[in-house]
Parts: structure tokens; sequence; C-alpha cells
């Protein structure tokens, strides 16, 4: 058995539209696979930042992730740079974790029409 080590996992998502109850939905589906994926408990995740396109400005992802019982977990939220022809109403997230999975078992999780961002990764 290996000890845990702290790894970084990658995700995201897209929102239909921008309003609070969208970037909620998404948040939170993206959160909670990420974590069936990997088969993370809530202790073992330390932190999470969060970035949103910069067309999506109505809620903050963080506030989602308190939702879903996050409120004790430090959370960052801050705006993607606005590269032209970048995805449009995405959220990612960089969630660090600890794991005693080694990196290349990690399981990044990308959704909805991000799925394209990452498409060399198996789902």
């Amino acid at each position: 058995m290996t000890s845990p080590m702290l790894r970084g996992l990658r995700g995201a998502t897209t929102c239909a539209t921008d309003s609070p109850a969208e970037i909620s939905s998404a948040t939170q589906e993206l959160l909670l696979e990420m974590m069936e994926r990997n088969e993370l408990a809530h202790d073992d995740i330390v932190s999470v930042i969060f970035t949103t396109s910069t067309d999506l400005t109505s809620a903050f992802p963080a506030t989602a992730a308190r939702g879903i019982g996050f409120g004790d977990i430090p959370l960052l939220c801050a705006s993607e740079i606005a590269v032209p022809g970048s995805m449009a109403l995405c959220v990612r997230v960089l969630m660090h974790i600890y794991t005693e999975r080694e990196r290349t078992e990690i399981r990044h999780v990308y959704l909805r029409n991000a799925q394209s961002l990452r498409d060399d990764l198996p789902e």
C-alpha cells in the first residue's frame, strides 16, 4: 500500500446560459463526477480553484460547491484569460486531492461541450 500523495485533478464543463441556476447545476455535476470517477471522499479534497470564461458573471462556482458540502474546503474563483476563440460559458476546475493513485491513474473529467477540450482522455 502506498502513502497518499498530493495530486492535481482537472475538470471542465459548460453552461447552457449565464444564470446562477445553470452555473450551480453544471458545477455541482462536475464536482460530483470528479469525486465519483476518482473514488474520492470529502476529506481527500485539499482545495479547489475555479475559473470561468469571461461570459459567466452571474454566480460564483464556489457558491455551488458550498451547496454540496464543500463549505469547509478552501475555494477560489478567478476569470479565464479572454483568448479569442476560447470555449464559451465554461467552468474549469483544479482540485487538489490526496490519493494513493499514481499520476497516470487520475481520471480528469470533462463534461458537456468541454469534452472537446481534452478529447485525448478516456471517459
